[in-house]
Order: structure tokens, then sequence, then C-alpha cells
């Protein structure tokens, strides 16, 4: 009788046991179902967070590119000739937002020119989509600085002096053209945001590279 008896409490142990294991396992299979669920959800939660901010921003930024910049002054497009000509051009205004140009575009991949430019290799960029960025003498040093920072991390702009310009700092891009208070004016981010490689632009796509360089070389390009 007393082996029977111990038997008989040996495997009610055990079968505690067992609950109690199968209980630990039922646990930790609702904590782990549980977690699980809270990081899909804060997963699922983030995602469209960063979907919403995402379609926020380029929301800003189309409406940006809509909104008309105060003070711009634009040229009828299909006024401005196009030709490619090796002859001085004199153009309707300073600095020059299209007409006839130079078969080679200056360079104008984030490029910055401390001397001044050919006008009818810098037009030839703004018909490839650049913003040109032009300052007189009139304009602070802190402001400059600033442009050609903004312009350098930028490819489809160039910067260089004009100085019988009417502004200090004027922005133009093809048929488009601003004058700004300084680099922190928001109508330099409003421009840069429109008309970089913008609907403006003639010829969409064409090289920013591969032509006049600082010292006034021409690359390889020979005009589109």
């Amino acid at each position: 009788m007393a082996n029977r008896s111990t038997t008989a409490d040996r495997r009610a142990r055990i079968e505690e046991m067992r609950r109690a294991e199968q209980a630990r396992e039922r646990r930790n299979r609702i904590l782990t179902v549980g977690i699980s669920a809270v990081v899909v959800l804060g997963l699922v939660g983030f995602g469209g967070w960063v979907i919403n901010k995402e379609n926020t921003k380029q929301e800003q930024q189309e409406a940006a590119a809509k909104a008309p910049i105060e003070g711009e002054k634009s040229w009828d497009a299909k006024k401005l000739t196009r030709n490619h000509v090796k002859t001085p051009v004199t153009y309707k205004m300073t600095p020059p937002v299209g007409g006839d140009h130079h078969p080679i575009w200056q360079n104008c991949n984030g490029d910055v020119y401390d001397k001044p430019v050919s006008d009818t290799n810098a037009v030839h960029s703004l018909e490839h989509g650049a913003v040109w960025v032009t300052y007189s003498k009139k304009a602070a040093a802190g402001d400059l600085d600033k442009l050609k920072a903004k312009v350098k991390k930028t490819p489809y702009s160039l910067m260089s002096p004009v100085d019988n310009q009417s502004g200090a700092i004027m922005l133009s891009a093809w048929g488009k053209q601003v004058t700004v208070d300084g680099a922190d004016d928001p109508r330099v981010d409003a421009f840069f945001t429109k008309y970089v490689n913008g609907p403006q632009t003639p010829e969409p796509g064409a090289a920013c590279t591969g032509g006049v360089d600082a010292a006034g070389l021409g690359g390889a390009g020979m005009g589109q």
C-alpha cells in the first residue's frame, strides 16, 4: 500500500508539474502574440506616419511649384528665340532669361563662378533647365556665402557676378526672373523648387556638364 501511495503521489506531482508547464507555455504564447501585435501595430503606425509625412512633403512641394512667386517677372517663352549663334547677342533684360545663345552652355552642375561668365553661354544653361543666381557689388558677403553653399549642392544651378544688374541679388530661369532681398528670402527656395529643371525648361534632361568651365574653356558638348 505504501508503494502504491508513493507512486500515486509521484504521478500527481508529475501531472501538476506538466499542468504548470503547459500554463507557462500558454502564458508565453499569449505574451509573444501580444508583443508581436504591438510591434506590428507600431510598425504599421510608423509606416503610416512616414507615408503621410512623405505625402505631405510632396503636396507642399507641388503647392510651392504652382504658387506664384511675389515680384517674379515672366517673359513669353514663345517669343524667346533659341538659335545657336557665335556672335554677340544684345538682350532686352539683365541678366538675360532667354534668346539666341552660344552653341556651348556654361557648366551648371552647382558651379560657382567668382568672375562674370558669358551671357550667351549662361542663357544656353537656362535652356537646359538651370537656375542662374547673379549678384552685384551691393550684395552682402554673408548672403553670398549662403547662396554659394546652396548652389554648390544643387545640380542645374550656377552663380556668378553681374555688376550692371538692377538688384543686389537676382535669380533667373528660362523666361523667369526675381530680385530677392537676401539669401534668407523665402523666394530663393521657392524659385529653386519651382524652376530647377522645372516646367519652363525648353530642353529638359539636357546636360549641365561638359560645357564652358571657369576658365572659359569649352568641353565636349556642342549644344542641344
